[in-house]
């Protein structure tokens, strides 16, 4: 897993992979729920994008998926994220890439 951090959007976002499918993506979920106990609180789907919110360490978080763009975190208020939501999306991209 090789992460990379970007800030297009007004927040940090966390991109774990860009070029992947939904296996990918359901792969993340998994790990978040089953080793971090993360519990997704709203799930939309479409066919070529998903977007699941969760709570880390109480900062409200997505995990994002992309035909396009691959599979990526960032917080919910993506523009108008506070500086200790962009640290948490920080602090939870080293957890992951520790668990690769």
């Amino acid at each position: 897993m090789t992460l990379t951090l970007r800030n297009d959007y007004g927040c940090t976002e966390a991109v774990i992979d860009e070029n992947c499918g939904f296996d990918k993506f359901y792969g993340i979920a998994d790990v978040l729920m089953e080793r971090l106990k993360i519990h997704f609180t709203n799930k939309i789907d479409d066919s070529d994008t998903s977007y699941w919110d969760f709570s880390f360490k109480g900062h409200k978080l997505t995990l994002h998926y992309n035909i396009y763009d691959g599979v990526s975190i960032f917080p919910v208020r993506c523009k108008d994220a506070v500086p200790k939501d962009n640290e948490a999306v920080l602090e939870l991209a080293k957890v992951l890439e520790r668990m690769k």
